[in-house]
């Protein structure tokens, strides 16, 4: 009885040649569709549908642009509301390459990164409560919301809680020779509701109210 062997040659290894034409048409293939097409479709279906938010939610007074609403911007004077305190840095100018605290700096939104138990992020607040006591007088016991002593994840929130604008309206009203009430009302009118009926909790837009402030009255000097 014979034998047969059968040789069976392996297959040939791909070349350079031959890889390259799929690998050019796949990165070409995916540039198109993922750096033209698909921010072209989502900037125009959003443009379309959403066309304040799509420009960036900005507000504008006689034609100036004074801001946006998703953006917040820092008040420290007492005749306006105070947003959060904002956790965000800019570069020294005496000297660029350190960092210095600079509140709401829109280059660099980001947050302390400090937990509960850092005893930096403890005195931060201790020292936030008692300036905002000060600030509005209260009385030194008296419960300070939350909003008002700890910074957001982002550094520029727009909004505030309720409790704070109100616990902020009579300083407000005091330095402007408004009354409560007339301040009351702005921060009503300034307040949006749950998303949905059910996310979140109400909320006041600092720079919209401020600049309906500036148009309700002139400022006027503190009472003493």
């Amino acid at each position: 009885m014979s034998t047969h062997q059968f040789m069976v040659s392996a297959p040939a290894a791909p070349t350079m040649k031959s890889l390259l034409r799929p690998v050019l048409l796949s990165a070409v293939f995916f540039m198109l569709l993922t750096g033209i097409a698909y921010p072209l479709a989502t900037t125009v279906i959003g443009t379309a549908l959403f066309p304040e938010q799509a420009k960036g939610s900005l507000i504008l007074r006689d034609g100036h642009l004074v801001g946006s609403r998703q953006i917040g911007q820092y008040f420290s004077q007492p005749e306006y509301f105070h947003g959060r305190p904002s956790a965000t840095v800019g570069a020294d100018p005496a000297d660029p390459s350190t960092s210095i605290a600079l509140p709401y700096n829109a280059a660099a939104s980001g947050a302390s990164n400090q937990g509960v138990l850092s005893q930096n992020l403890l005195d931060a607040v201790a020292e936030r409560s008692k300036a905002y006591r000060l600030m509005n007088g209260l009385a030194e016991d008296a419960l300070v919301p939350v909003d008002a002593v700890t910074a957001s994840a982002s550094g520029l929130d727009p909004h505030i809680s309720v409790a704070n604008a109100r616990l902020q309206a009579a300083r407000i009203a005091k330095v402007r020779g408004m009354s409560l009430a007339q301040v009351q009302v702005l921060i009503d009118r300034f307040t949006s509701n749950r998303q949905l009926g059910f996310l979140g909790e109400p909320r006041v837009q600092v720079l919209e109210l401020n600049l309906a402030l500036d148009m309700a009255k002139a400022v006027q000097p503190a009472v003493r």
